[in-house]
């Protein structure tokens, strides 16, 4: 069984992305949930994929169901379309649009085709995260497992170098410890 490996880009920042590997007999409701997934978003607004082509034009529309617009032609609806039907070429891109209010917009391309199945994952699996990504309905901070990630990689607690209790001491005292270490250091030549 073909397992593909999908890299989906946030539209506005290329630099943040989440790799998603999946069957090519899913359908494309599993694509969206996975991404959904990786970008850390709800599942309750409309969405469609389009198949596109290298300069990302849209293309064919796989929706989640048929919105009460006008189509030119009535989109392929994501529950009865699986993933292996949709791809043309080796680097099939799609672009993925969330949420019609807010207009979330992701370039979704095939960067792999393999045929080792991992048995570790259960598909479709978000194999890769590279960058924060939007927070669906605000401003996102460094807040809860985030924020305990980012003190452990800069080791930002009590007692590390520089870092201190506003108030404790004084700047003075601070200060001439600091030049009375840097005076003796300089004075054995």
């Amino acid at each position: 069984m073909a397992i593909l490996k999908f890299r989906v880009y946030f539209e506005e920042d290329d630099s943040i992305y989440r790799d998603v590997a999946i069957k090519h007999t899913q359908l494309f409701t599993d694509l969206h949930s996975a991404i959904l997934k990786g970008y850390e978003f709800d599942s309750k607004h409309q969405a469609t994929f389009y198949r596109s082509n290298d300069n990302w034009q849209r293309g064919r529309e796989i929706s989640l169901e048929k919105y009460d617009r006008n189509y030119k032609v009535p989109p392929l609806l994501m529950s009865e379309t699986t993933i292996g039907s949709e791809i043309r070429d080796p680097n099939q891109k799609f672009i993925y649009v969330y949420d019609f209010a807010r207009n979330w917009s992701f370039l979704v391309e095939l960067i792999n085709v393999s045929k080792d199945e991992s048995s570790r994952l259960e598909y479709p699996a978000v194999i890769k995260k590279e960058g924060i990504g939007p927070s669906q309905y605000g401003v996102k901070g460094l807040v809860g497992d985030k924020l305990t990630e980012v003190e452990e990689k800069y080791d930002l607690n009590r007692g590390a170098e520089g870092f201190g209790v506003e108030g404790e001491g004084s700047d003075e005292d601070d200060f001439s410890a600091s030049s009375d270490e840097s005076e003796s250091g300089g004075e054995d030549e």
